[in-house]
């Protein structure tokens, strides 16, 4: 599975995210092949190259053409969180049918 994360500037709450997703993937048994955290403006031209973008909530709106291309986009609230990405990984999409092992 492909991941993008993505935040305003694409360094320092990104890469936080981008660890906390590595820890819910992890719990939930869900292979990474490959993941990068990167900018909004960086990810939105990038983003239909990954099979899902993770984002804080506010940014979610700007990624409506990766959705619409397929790419699931799952809005975080909490980017230390990674009970609550666990938790909207459940919730939000097909992940652990998909891509378990």
């Amino acid at each position: 599975m492909n991941i993008l994360v993505s935040c305003a500037n694409g360094s320092g709450t990104s890469l936080m995210m981008m660890k906390s997703v590595e820890k819910a993937m992890k719990k939930l048994g869900i292979p990474i092949t490959k993941i990068n955290h990167t900018s909004i403006a960086e990810g939105k031209s990038t983003a239909t190259q990954y099979d899902a973008v993770f984002t804080p909530l506010n940014f979610v709106d700007m990624f409506k053409d990766a959705a619409a291309k397929g790419v699931k986009v799952v809005g975080v609230k909490n980017v230390m969180s990674d009970k609550e990405i666990a938790q909207r990984i459940s919730d939000e999409t097909d992940f652990e049918t998909k891509y378990k092992k």
